[in-house]
């Protein structure tokens, strides 16, 4: 596999980021090859950080007794200490059980810090250490704290699904822009847009709260809320999670949303944005369903619902502008 081109898939990422350790492990790199493997680390933060979540696992190999490893990986007994492997597919099986088992077998106040982030059009499930899942949308990016009595999640940008291990000594708090939002175990969804923050709940309970804790809410599953800019936390309303999180499918569902609504959704998922600056081609309305895959659907289709057409600019961006 040439590992210099694993740019945008988050499966080549990963497996790059393998080969790559295998190969750092060995100390089979040559000047030229350190070279490009600093390179490949520096090319994007995705790669950064799934290197860095390999090290820190292959670092926490010293903590675990031999017999236990093996009965992890459902490998060979190999040694627990930091020695060349003969492939990196047996480093990444590795790491991969570890990262599964491993949180149970540290001390219970263990550290654990990691970083995931997704490109345009991009989706990524991460799988945390003490059993919790993570999807990441298109544009997102997350930091994970694990530390003491708490598990933390900053969402820097971008929207993420949470499935959240139930551990009622360790809460999970999710943080974004102006809103926190506070479980023991649940499933909801966390967008945020800037320093706003828009909350769903699929199944349990969750606290959310802004600048002021004395302003939270308690959301159950089918409430969503939201927190402007400033902290200040909305009331609880019903929400339809099943479209909220139709990405998680591969689509964009739009009911009833405006033109300006469906051009800042459809720019998450591509490189160049989509604008509308007309007041009243913002306001038009859409209701559609569209593969996040393939937003150039969506804009051959839209002159055909409505009243406009997608102009092209030189830099390649495109407008909605009015066809009248």
């Amino acid at each position: 596999m040439d590992t210099r081109d694993c740019t945008c898939d988050s499966a080549s990422v990963r497996d790059a980021a393998a080969t790559w350790f295998t190969r750092v492990q060995a100390q089979s790199l040559s000047a030229d090859e350190q070279a490009e493997f600093q390179a490949w680390r520096t090319r994007h933060a995705s790669h950064e950080a799934e290197y860095q979540w390999l090290a820190s696992l292959w670092a926490a190999t010293d903590l675990l007794p031999e017999a236990r490893l093996q009965a992890l990986c459902e490998l060979p007994v190999i040694s627990p200490r930091r020695r060349p492997v003969v492939a990196y597919g047996l480093a990444a099986s590795l790491l991969a059980a570890m990262g599964a088992g491993l949180w149970l077998l540290l001390p219970a106040q263990g550290v654990y810090h990691g970083e995931f982030a997704t490109l345009a059009g991009e989706y990524r499930e991460v799988l945390l250490p003490d059993g919790s899942s993570l999807e990441l949308n298109s544009r997102s990016r997350i930091q994970v704290s694990f530390e003491g009595q708490q598990r933390t999640v900053e969402l820097a940008q971008g929207e993420v699904m949470f499935s959240v291990a139930h551990d009622s000594d360790r809460p999970f708090v999710v943080r974004a822009g102006a809103g926190q939002v506070t479980v023991t175990g649940t499933r909801f969804d966390v967008r945020r847009d800037g320093d706003q923050a828009q909350v769903a709940v699929e199944s349990g309970h969750v606290r959310v709260q802004g600048r002021d804790a004395g302003g939270a809410v308690s959301l159950s599953a089918g409430l969503g809320t939201r927190v402007d800019g400033q902290g200040q936390v909305g009331a609880p309303q019903p929400v339809n999670t099943q479209a909220l999180t139709a990405w998680r499918a591969g689509q964009l569902v739009f009911n009833d949303a405006s033109l300006a609504q469906v051009a800042a959704e459809v720019s998450r998922y591509r490189e160049q944005p989509l604008q509308v600056r007309d007041p009243a081609v913002a306001r038009l309305r859409l209701t559609s369903v569209f593969k996040t895959t393939d937003t150039e659907a969506l804009l051959k289709a839209l002159p055909r619902i409505l009243p406009v057409a997608i102009n092209t600019r030189a830099d390649g961006s495109q407008e909605i502008v009015s066809s009248k």
